[in-house]
């Protein structure tokens, strides 16, 4: 499949501008902007041409028939948005439970635009001891751009901006 995903890339214009870590088995990948469905194919296609195994978080009516088991089969957990529970907590337990873990989360937390994104995925990345590791998603020039990781301090004003002045 990866030539498959790197031959309709070039047909489309479209390039990867750095890489995912390689020496690296457990990190959050955090995407933006996530203004289309689209987004998940760019995922899908990213994991296959950089050639890593990322999971992602999705709204429960995903995993629903006819088609959730797809979504498992590409790596997704359905997540549970009308009830109150600890979902940093969650994550970083399966974090501590595996030798590898990457997960992909889009900090909006929705497709539309938003003014604030969620910061969950830096509470998890904090609690687990794992980076963060920045990837644009730039459509108007029809790149994807990743970032080296970014290792929480735990202060988390000075981290996020450090983390978004990638974005903005």
């Amino acid at each position: 499949m990866k030539l498959v995903y790197k031959f309709i890339w070039w047909l489309l214009g479209w390039k990867i501008i750095g890489n995912v870590p390689k020496d690296e088995k457990k990190y959050i990948i955090i995407a933006a902007p996530h203004t289309s469905n689209w987004d998940f194919l760019i995922g899908i296609s990213m994991k296959s041409i950089q050639g890593f195994d990322s999971k992602f978080l999705g709204k429960k009516t995903l995993f629903r028939p006819p088609f959730g088991w797809f979504f498992r089969m590409m790596g997704g957990y359905p997540v549970d948005r009308s009830k109150k529970t600890n979902m940093v907590d969650q994550v970083i337990e399966i974090f501590n439970s595996h030798e590898e873990f990457i997960i992909a989360i889009a900090p909006e937390g929705t497709r539309g635009n938003v003014k604030e994104w969620k910061t969950g995925f830096y509470h998890i990345a904090n609690g687990a001891k794992v980076p963060i590791v920045r990837m644009v998603i730039n459509r108007r020039k029809k790149q994807v751009e990743v970032f080296n990781p970014f290792y929480t301090t735990g202060d988390f004003l000075t981290d996020m901006i450090k983390i978004k002045e990638v974005y903005f």
